[in-house]
Formats: structure tokens, C-alpha cells, sequence
């Protein structure tokens, strides 16, 4: 498979690659104002943040509870790290550089690992804290497409490898990721609709 790979004319994906920069930029501010908001909740834990709009809307809940610091430390500075890798992944493939396919491996470990955590504190968020948090569904909403985009491409290329057949069917659902990402959204506004009412309580 791998020499067939290899025969095959290199196509820069430049869709990909503007996904990642876009969706890096977008993911590092929300983190950089979280890390700012826990500065602000260290200094004084009675701080109003201005991502507190409600007591369903708001940032400091998240930030207080123990699933905002899941490895001993404020979840952004993850993103930080996480957000500024994806931005540089984009930035080398816009600069039409080839990545080996362990590079590819790596990225989608990272992405599926950053989809697992963005899962976790989806339902800890609608089900636990009862709170949905700005900046996390920022967040939230540029890790789905991240994903879904870099693991139909490593599919559909090979990188991850599977059957001809099946690389067809990843190339066309490629083509259907902004389809796919709002299927995604909807689904996590369904569960916190169920579960929380926010179409009536969000500004209460």
C-alpha cells in the first residue's frame, strides 16, 4: 500500500490546512481566556468573570470544580499546548511541506485524545455541573471539525491504514465534514437541551 502511496502525485490539502489554522487561532484564544479567567479566580474566588452571564451560562463553575484541572493543573494551558501544535501543523502543510505518516499518526492520536477530553467535560458540563461555559464550548466547537477532518483525511490517504474500498468511503465522507461537524453540534445541543433547558434558561 505504501508504494502505491508513494507513486501517487503529492496534493497539498489546503482545506486541511486552513481548518488547522483556523480552528488553532480560534481554540487558543478560548484557551488563553480561560487561563486568564483562573488567574482572575486564584487572585479573588469570589471574582465576577465576563463569561458569567447566568447560572447556566458561565466560566467559573467549570473553573473551580476538579474537572477543570484534570491532571493536576488548569485544563488551557492543555489547550495552549494542544491548539499552538495544530496551528503549526496547519501553517507547514499551507507551506506545502509532506509529513511522514508517523506525523499523521501522532496529530490524530492528539486530536482523538483532545475529542475524548472535549467528550468527558461535555457530559460532566450537561450532567454534573449543570453549567454550560463559554470558552469550553468554544472550544468544544473547533476540537469536532478537528477531528472529524484529520481522521477522514489519514483514512482516506492511508495513513491510517484500511482497505481500498473503505479509503473511498472516508474520501467521500472527507468531502461531508462541514455536514458531519453540524450533525455533531446538533447532537450536543439535543443532550443539553434534554438535560438542561437552555433554550429557556440560558439568560436567566
Amino acid at each position: 500500500m505504501s508504494d502505491r502511496l508513494d507513486a501517487v502525485p503529492y496534493r497539498r490539502p489546503t482545506a486541511l490546512a486552513i481548518l488547522l489554522i483556523v480552528a488553532g487561532a480560534i481554540g487558543l484564544w478560548a484557551a488563553f481566556m480561560l487561563t486568564v479567567d483562573k488567574f482572575h479566580l486564584l487572585e479573588d474566588p469570589g471574582a465576577q468573570l465576563s463569561c458569567n452571564f447566568s447560572v447556566l451560562v458561565g466560566c467559573s463553575k467549570n473553573l473551580n470544580s476538579w474537572q477543570g484541572s484534570l491532571l493536576g493543573f488548569p485544563n488551557p494551558l492543555l489547550g495552549i499546548g494542544g491548539w499552538t501544535a495544530t496551528i503549526a501543523a496547519g501553517v507547514g502543510l499551507f507551506a506545502a511541506g509532506r509529513f511522514a505518516r508517523w506525523y499523521w499518526l501522532l496529530l490524530n492520536l492528539g486530536v482523538v485524545l483532545a475529542l475524548a477530553l472535549v467528550i468527558f467535560l461535555i457530559t460532566q458540563s450537561i450532567t454534573v455541573l449543570n453549567v454550560l461555559c463559554p470558552w469550553c464550548m468554544v472550544t468544544w466547537a473547533v476540537t469536532i471539525p478537528t477531528f472529524w477532518a484529520v481522521t477522514l483525511y489519514n483514512l482516506k490517504e492511508g495513513h491510517i491504514p484500511v482497505g481500498e474500498r473503505a479509503r473511498k468511503l472516508f474520501a467521500t465522507l472527507y468531502g461531508w465534514v462541514p455536514l458531519i461537524t453540524i450533525v455533531s453540534y446538533a447532537i450536543v445541543a439535543v443532550l443539553a437541551q434534554i438535560q438542561l433547558d437552555w433554550i429557556h434558561r440560558a439568560f436567566i
